[in-house]
């Protein structure tokens, strides 16, 4: 009994320990973001969404015909003892093109726009200090994504969540079919 009672506390401290936060990222195609980002250790969930538009409670129908101000985003779920938001930071630089404006891949438009959006401080300065840093190397002669305030975030309906899990043939031939893995890794060195 005193094992159990100890095994409990040890689990049950872990979890207590965890601390997890959000972070909000558009990258193009939410379902892209989004199956990117699970693959990381420390994500505990990524929800598609829109970001950056005045109307409430926009649609797929309505974002994805452009002129909302609306951008397919993801919040990523994440324990912060376990991942940081730097690293989260660095992993996103390398999974967009960030050389382009209003559009990704094979999506154009500006709701297929890159951004950060920062919630607080502490993530706007670690924002623009990773873009300062990639513009200091000279790697790309511009850069368009965006360093925003994270505005009200809105869940994409429930079948774009988790898109490629549930349709992954569709997904597969969609990723492929846009050029994304071919020109991140033209891009950044990087197979995915």
């Amino acid at each position: 009994m005193k094992t159990l009672i100890l095994l409990s506390a040890l689990l049950f401290g872990a979890v207590a320990q965890a601390e997890t936060a959000t972070a909000i990222f558009a990258g193009g195609c939410f379902w892209c973001m989004e199956s990117d980002f699970e693959k990381l250790d420390g994500v505990s969930a990524v929800e598609s969404g829109y970001l950056g538009g005045q109307s409430p409670d926009p649609t797929y129908a309505q974002v994805s015909r452009g002129g909302t101000g609306y951008a397919e985003a993801v919040r990523v779920s994440y324990d912060a003892t376990r991942i940081s938001y730097a690293t989260l930071l660095d992993y996103f630089w390398r999974h967009i093109d960030p050389t382009v404006k209003d559009r990704q891949f094979c999506d154009s438009g500006s709701q297929y726009r890159t951004g950060i959006h920062f919630q607080n401080a502490e993530e706007e300065k670690l924002a623009r200090a990773s873009l300062a840093a990639l513009e200091k190397s000279g790697r790309f002669a511009r850069i368009y994504t965006e360093i925003e305030k994270a505005g009200t975030f809105y869940p994409a309906e429930e079948y774009h969540q988790d898109y490629y899990k549930k349709n992954p043939l569709r997904y597969h031939y969609y990723r492929t079919g846009c050029g994304r893995d071919a020109r991140v890794e033209a891009l950044w060195g990087v197979a995915h």
